[in-house]
Parts: structure tokens; sequence; C-alpha cells
């Protein structure tokens, strides 16, 4: 079951925090470019843009080694995985 939260703070391109999670949320089949790496900055700012303080509905569809949930994120009836796949392919 899908839980709603509230995005706190944008990590990556593709990890973020809620007001209600200890650990991060990491977006399932999405691949950003690692702190430091080029387009890095593009893809926070991207994310960002789209949940930061917004109220998401988190899918969880794995846990990580890290102990992440790896999830299905949706700002409304939007899916913020796909649309994230789609601003870093350009």
């Amino acid at each position: 079951m899908a839980k709603k939260e509230t995005v706190t703070r944008v990590i990556d391109g593709d990890t973020f925090m809620t007001s209600s999670r200890p650990k991060s949320v990491r977006l399932a089949n999405v691949n950003a470019p690692e702190k430091g790496a080029p387009g890095s900055v593009k893809a926070r700012d991207a994310l960002s843009k789209m949940i930061e303080g917004k109220e998401v509905r988190i899918d969880t569809v794995a846990r990580d080694k890290y102990g992440r949930s790896v999830a299905k994120v949706y700002v409304g009836r939007e899916s913020v995985n796909k649309n994230m796949q789609r601003k870093l392919k350009r």
C-alpha cells in the first residue's frame, strides 16, 4: 500500500528524505549521476523542482543494501520515476 508523505530534502537526482522516514528513499529504475559527477547538480535540481516540499505517494518495491526503500513515487497521478528517466536521457 502506497503511503503519502511530505518530501523534506532532495539529496541527489534519485534520492530524497521525507518527514516520516529515518532513511532516504531511492527512485526505482532511475540512475542519476552521483554527487560531484557531471550532470549531478542538474539532476538534483530537476528532482527538487518536482517533489521538494510536496506531498508524494511512495510505493516501495524493494530495499537496497543500505535498507532504504526503493520506490515508485508519484505527485498526484504523475510518475516522478518516469519524469526523471525522461529528463536524464536529454
